[in-house]
């Protein structure tokens, strides 16, 4: 990657999303019931943004650590197909999606928060990060959103490569819940 490039002139070689879930599309917070479930909240403009960009063609999947049937469910529901939960070596459900579906690494953009990140981020085209994620990550990011981890970074970094790509046209169609 070569760092003298600004963030942008990557985004019109994107074809690929790949989203980390706690701390990028949640805000890093979860509820615990009374059942022991942790309970996270997504934004629904994050939300539509996902259903956009996979309705324009775009690639897309979640890498995450945790292992929340409720956010599969969620994911899936929106058109996600590839949702990797439990993955503690993210670098291996990295190099399975990118071979299945014969992705280069630089037309990836992966959004990550917190430290497991870092070795994805290290390999992919354009990494980048919401506000709020820890310093090593902002130190390996090509873009830092000016949105928080589930507030909106997620529909920041998608909306930016549809714009650029002519994607984001306003006329959406898309059936969204």
């Amino acid at each position: 990657m070569d760092d003298t490039k600004s963030y942008k002139e990557y985004l019109s070689q994107i074809t690929t999303f790949i989203f980390d879930v706690d701390g990028v599309l949640t805000d890093g917070s979860v509820t615990v019931n009374t059942d022991g479930e942790l309970l996270r909240t997504m934004n629904v403009k994050d939300g539509f943004a996902l259903k956009i960009a996979i309705d324009a063609g775009f690639k897309m999947c979640i890498i995450s650590g945790g292992s929340n049937e409720g956010v599969r469910k969620r994911l899936a529901g929106l058109g996600i197909k590839d949702i990797y939960l439990g993955a503690h070596n993210k670098i291996e459900q990295l190099n399975e999606f990118l071979s299945k579906n014969t992705i280069k690494p630089s037309e990836v953009l992966y959004m990550g928060d917190d430290i497991p990140d870092y070795p994805v981020m290290a390999l992919v085209g354009l990494p980048c990060c919401p506000q709020d994620a820890v310093p090593e990550i902002k130190s390996i990011s090509k873009y830092i959103s000016h949105k928080n981890g589930g507030k909106g970074a997620v529909r920041d970094v998608i909306e930016q490569v549809l714009k650029v790509q002519g994607k984001w046209n306003g006329n959406f169609n898309a059936k969204y819940d």
